[in-house]
């Protein structure tokens, strides 16, 4: 099932293999959605807010599992696609050994600084022990957070999107059964619906970890490969540790952000829940074909093919924009319906305030696509420097406009900071491939 994205046209090839990627990213978030879902109808509002308060957390440790995802992908793309079957292995379990040691640390850490983390953003009272309970199950659960996403990184990497697939819609389907029997039945409330994404991720990691050994054992080396190597350590952390700091920062910004609305109270939170979770649906699947574009630039990049990493480019951004039109439209012309399947007609304030944060940045979503095409791209040839730059900027835009526009325009003024980020980092994520500086034949040159 390993595709060699090296051969073939590139529109087809992209589609082809960036479907799947979409429909897990459906999945995935389909289980997300449904935590809040759960939460807001049977367990209340103030429900829905703890677990909408938490998640800014645990994007930072998304944050980090991402980032490794992103550097032993590109890594095992280019070897993959250069044909050193026997370095890619060395990549994978190198990938898992770090990750694994990663997990540990990051779940120690994480349960002593869980509640200080809360206390520090001004959680409100009438949500902090809902919060903490929520925060400190999903912390427990980060070793299977990382050896799922390194996981599916592999898969990608070796052209295969649909594997994945199949894990994340048997995980998906699990969490939501077990969040209706935890939360509806049981009546365990957010704590429910915590242990219910920390059960499904747990099995779907343990499967998903045991295909990838069989998938790498199934690829014949005429050498053994090194279970661990210093040398493809540090290849996979030139690009994982800017990754890692890259997607971090955006967290410790949307950490920022989120102290920012907890201010505006439990309603503004539950509101901003909900929306930020639909917003969220829009994002990862950009994202899904960002990775897809990535996967495509370092496979053809390791087999020295840079023409087809420029029609790569083009085709997704032509499926990239398609997508965001479907977004834009459901969130414009839907938005009310849509948020009222986390909340009840009685939640009127947190339902106005969720309508008007998905109107704003679902209008811009155009420029969001453009920006995350032209990233894939970048970070698929392993040009770290100039994808951080451009995240960097948005990120600073963002959270210094939303301290900024809060004072005058309320709430509306942190929604606001959204545009201004994605129009002006998308302009140099595009100024960036046009001077082509993922080429490797223009840096020889």
């Amino acid at each position: 099932m390993n595709k060699d994205l090296t051969t073939g046209k590139p529109a087809g090839v992209l589609l082809r293999f960036t479907l799947p990627m979409l429909l897990s990213v459906a999945f995935q978030q389909l289980y997300n959605i449904a935590d809040s879902v759960i939460a807001g109808k049977f367990a209340g509002e103030d429900a829905l807010a703890a677990v909408g308060a938490s998640y800014p957390v645990t994007m930072i440790f998304m944050a980090v599992a991402f980032g490794m995802n992103i550097g032993i992908s590109v890594v095992i793309s280019q070897l993959f696609g250069a044909k050193d079957f026997k370095e890619m292995k060395t990549a994978a379990y190198t990938g898992f050994i770090s990750v694994a040691v990663l997990g540990v640390v990051l779940t120690v850490v994480g349960t002593v600084l869980c509640e200080p983390i809360l206390r520090m953003l001004g959680t409100p009272e009438n949500i902090m022990e809902d919060t903490t309970l929520y925060l400190a199950i999903y912390i427990w659960g980060l070793l299977f957070l990382f050896i799922y996403n390194i996981s599916s990184g592999v898969f990608t990497s070796l052209g295969d999107s649909k594997t994945p697939l199949w894990f994340l819609i048997a995980s998906s389907v699990g969490n939501i059964v077990l969040d209706a029997v935890f939360v509806i039945i049981f009546h365990w409330g957010v704590g429910g619906v915590a242990w219910a994404t920390f059960l499904a991720q747990g099995v779907a990691s343990a499967c998903a970890f045991w295909a990838v050994l069989r998938r790498l054992k199934s690829i014949e080396t005429k050498e053994k490969p090194a279970l661990f190597s210093g040398a493809m350590l540090r290849r996979i952390s030139i690009v994982a540790i800017p990754s890692i700091l890259q997607q971090s920062f955006v967290s410790v910004g949307n950490l920022c952000i989120q102290g920012l609305v907890n201010g505006f109270g439990s309603s503004a939170i539950a509101g901003y829940s909900a929306g930020v979770k639909l917003n969220t649906f829009a994002t990862t699947s950009l994202t899904a074909l960002n990775n897809s574009v990535s996967s495509f630039t370092g496979q053809n990049i390791g087999a020295g093919k840079m023409e087809r990493v420029r029609s790569g480019f083009k085709a997704g951004l032509v499926i990239s924009f398609a997508v965001a039109l479907v977004f834009m439209g459901a969130y414009v012309f839907c938005g009310e319906n849509l948020l009222l399947l986390f909340m009840n007609s009685t939640s009127a304030e947190a339902i106005e305030i969720g309508k008007k944060f998905l109107l704003i940045v679902s209008l811009f979503y155009l420029f969001l696509a453009l920006k995350l095409a032209a990233d894939g791209v970048l970070r698929g040839a392993g040009a770290m420097v100039y994808f951080m730059i451009t995240t960097f900027l948005d990120l600073i835009l963002r959270v210094v406009l939303a301290f900024i526009l809060a004072h005058p325009f309320g709430i509306t003024g942190i929604w606001l900071s959204w545009p201004f980020g994605w129009i002006i980092s998308s302009t140099l994520s595009l100024a960036f491939y046009l001077l082509g500086v993922w080429d490797p034949l223009k840096k020889k040159a």
